[in-house]
């Protein structure tokens, strides 16, 4: 399990207001998000992510530069899920740092998957062909159902994903990655089971009961 210090902490609430998110885990999740779609290194500098978080936030980037900087440099790059994707010639400023210029940074294969966890990533389904081009599944039958519920169930997909990396997290998963069916069975075993009663009795009914159970789902949204 790993210790405090480079704990994910994007599904951290606090305990006295329910499932509200703390800051730290707005900030993770706004970091991973801006790196999952960004594809400009000049916005993928410390300084450009704060920026971005700050205007969300309706504040100054330097306001949130440290948190950042500590996110970054003490928990998502410690733990495989972000590193230095190169770095920016500086023209200015102390001649080392322009010798050594700005790193920027992008997500790596564990980034990826993190990303597919968290609402705030809108490129999901982009992000999860990268993935799985990847080579990170162990089961290539698991890799192929994942295709297959990506085009007619994305949000059960992504749901499978969440609460993989929510397991990790809590400490349930020691690794992430490979991406294993064990592990999902592990966390998943029980709603699997619903799921999978559900689609069997769901294809074995006439077309007017299967009207009538849409109907029914539908009203839950």
């Amino acid at each position: 399990m790993k210790n405090k210090a480079t704990r994910l902490s994007i599904f951290d609430s606090f305990k006295t207001k329910g499932d509200e998110l703390t800051g730290e885990a707005v900030r993770q999740r706004r970091i991973i998000s801006h790196l999952a779609r960004e594809k400009n290194s000049l916005l993928m500098t410390r300084t450009g992510i704060s920026q971005n978080i700050a205007e969300k936030n309706k504040t100054a980037w330097k306001n949130v530069y440290s948190g950042v900087f500590r996110d970054l440099d003490e928990i998502l790059i410690p733990m495989g899920i972000v590193e230095e994707a190169g770095r920016l010639p500086l023209k200015r400023g102390p001649k080392a740092l322009q010798e050594k210029g700005i790193p920027f940074y992008h997500l790596t294969n564990k980034g990826f998957l993190v990303a597919l966890s968290i609402d705030e990533v809108k490129n999901k389904n982009e992000l999860l062909r990268e993935f799985l081009s990847t080579d990170q599944m162990k089961d290539k039958g698991l890799e192929d159902s994942i295709r297959i519920l990506l085009d007619i169930s994305p949000n059960f997909v992504f749901f499978i994903f969440e609460n993989y990396v929510k397991a990790h997290c809590n400490g349930k998963i020691k690794e992430l990655l490979p991406f294993e069916i064990l592990q999902l069975k592990q966390i998943l075993g029980k709603n699997f089971g619903i799921q999978r009663e559900m689609l069997e009795g769901f294809v074995s009914l006439s077309t007017s009961h299967r009207k009538n159970i849409l109907s029914l789902l539908a009203k839950f949204g």
